[in-house]
């Protein structure tokens, strides 16, 4: 599978490392025949050092591997995409992601709720729930469950009669409360996207899309 991958003249091709569950890029670095086999046969990310000229293994000093979900190349396979589970920080100055410089200000779409959920779990680890909204909810008051009912009504409310700035507002407040709801079970949106994917990938059905 790997044989399609073409390496430049010093052999080698550069690695885009995504986080699989929440689509941030990580890092870019490079990798040689080597390192994509090894990285094939422990599942963990292996690279090649430019400024030491020798194979690194992902996390192997700082504990901070990656879990290979999938690799992809572009077009011209001149190019490879690694999709991994990153088991701590993927920069050495202990940043998420080694791109945390330039214009971070607005944030990115995709950004929105991975940053949301880290944040309810940090307010789940906090010591006294009555410090944040957010930690009230997850303690059960007010009732996340209700909360979110609550907020499905005034979105489907919003359609109805008012602006599109206010359904996106409404909107909003749902998917925080069903993200607050699902951390309550030790969950996250994700395990729901995960559904949608199985769904998508299902064979057709007659009278049906893949998705009910």
């Amino acid at each position: 599978m790997d044989d399609a991958i073409r390496y430049d003249d010093r052999g080698l091709v550069p690695v885009v490392i995504q986080d699989w569950r929440t689509g941030e890029v990580l890092t870019l670095a490079y990798a040689n025949e080597q390192a994509m086999e090894r990285t094939r046969s422990t599942g963990e990310l292996h690279l090649w050092s430019r400024s030491r000229d020798e194979l690194w293994h992902k996390g192997a000093t700082s504990g901070n591997t990656q879990s290979v979900r999938a690799i992809r190349y572009d077009c011209d396979a001149d190019a490879v995409l690694a999709l991994v589970e990153p088991n701590g920080p993927a920069c050495h100055t202990g940043a998420r992601t080694c791109f945390h410089d330039g214009e971070l200000q607005p944030p990115a779409p995709h950004e929105a709720l991975p940053a949301l959920e880290r944040t309810i779990a940090e307010r789940a680890r906090a010591a006294d729930p009555g410090t944040s909204y957010t930690a009230r909810l997850l303690a059960g008051e007010p009732d996340p469950v209700a909360k979110l009912v609550e907020e499905a009504a005034e979105v489907a409310q919003a359609v109805r009669g008012e602006g599109d700035d206010r359904v996106a507002d409404e909107a909003a407040d749902l998917l925080f409360h069903l993200a607050v709801l699902l951390r309550t079970r030790d969950m996250d949106v994700v395990a729901a996207l995960e559904v949608l994917n199985d769904r998508r990938g299902r064979p057709h059905r007659a009278g049906s899309d893949g998705h009910r």
